[in-house]
């Protein structure tokens, strides 16, 4: 395992992005809608300026200007907050994006509760649901900064519209610089015969967490880390319910439409499983420092260790 160190994952963005186009992707562009200090594209700005478009506080006419610029045959990176990004730029990124299934890269920061003193005007906790609606759309939310950095490698790699999710928390990275990120595969953290938990984003540092948690107490949990929310691994999620018997997906998103549903879904079809999700229930956040809402809301490692035990029991 690497160091325990933390950083947040839009900043593995920011220096991903300037990392590919030193690496000799020169048809890489990074548009941002007035926010590249928060976004952390400003890392990309500063090494290429010509490269990077400020398209101001209008996030709707950016997805528009990705989409032309993608026909070109540039890659561009859209970035802005999730809530603007997935939210306020839907219809765009459906209609502009999805439809002619265009090779747009979508790049949202400061995501979910842990935006924290922002409050729930920018507390996204509906991205997924959003992005996983739109037909040939790809939902990546990376755990940590090795691999959130090869997430934005592998997308730009890949031919149609991607949607990225990064956090403004800084979080633990957990996997070692081997590690390899490929879409559509989940990670075996893990393994256990008990319980399956099943996390993305930031929760999976809090599910492993959890799991050594569960282990003093003799519960043998299987820690598995979904990243890519779709297309979802459904091999390893079905494997591992059949291994356990009981699953457990942990997000930092309304428990509709999010990776909890998605698994759900899998396994009411094909490998019918009991499963406790644990997420955002269906309300708004509000503010607050992150970590006193993460734990408000049952987005930590003793909630999460709490459920398991009950569960199995």
């Amino acid at each position: 395992m690497a160091d325990i160190k933390k950083i947040a994952t839009r900043e593995s963005y920011g220096n991903a992005l300037k990392e590919l186009a030193q690496e000799g992707a020169d048809n890489l562009v990074v548009l941002d809608a007035d926010l590249s200090a928060a976004t952390k594209t400003g890392i990309f700005k500063k090494a290429f300026p010509e490269r990077h478009i400020n398209c101001g506080i209008a996030e709707a006419n950016m997805i528009c200007v990705a989409a032309g610029l993608s026909t070109m045959g540039l890659v561009p990176f859209a970035s802005s907050f999730a809530m603007f990004a997935a939210g306020r730029a839907f219809e765009q990124v459906r209609n502009t994006v999805g439809y002619p299934h265009l090779n747009v890269k979508i790049g949202a920061t400061h995501a979910g509760i842990s935006v924290g003193e922002d409050g729930a005007s920018h507390q996204c906790c509906e991205d997924f649901a959003l992005m996983r609606s739109i037909p040939g759309m790809v939902v990546i939310c990376p755990a940590d900064d090795v691999e959130a950095k090869q997430a934005v490698k592998a997308a730009y790699k890949y031919e149609g519209p991607v949607y990225l999710r990064f956090g403004r928390l800084a979080v633990d990275v957990f996997h070692d610089d081997d590690y390899k990120f490929e879409i559509g595969k989940g990670e075996l953290v893990s393994e256990g015969s008990d319980v399956t938990i099943i996390a993305n984003g930031l929760m999976v540092a809090e599910a492993i967490k959890a799991g050594e948690m569960l282990a003093q107490k003799g519960i043998s949990a299987e820690i598995i880390n979904m990243a890519t929310i779709k297309p979802l691994d459904e091999e390893l999620v079905i494997a591992s319910a059949k291994k356990t018997g009981k699953v457990i997906t942990v997000e930092e998103h309304n428990i509709i439409g999010g990776l909890g549903e998605a698994v759900c879904s899998a396994l009411s079809e094909k490998c019918p499983t009991p499963v406790k999700r644990i997420g955002v229930n269906d309300e708004f956040g509000h503010s607050g420092p992150a970590v006193d809402l993460l734990k408000q809301f049952g987005l930590c490692a003793d909630n999460i260790a709490a459920v398991a035990e009950e569960f199995v029991k």
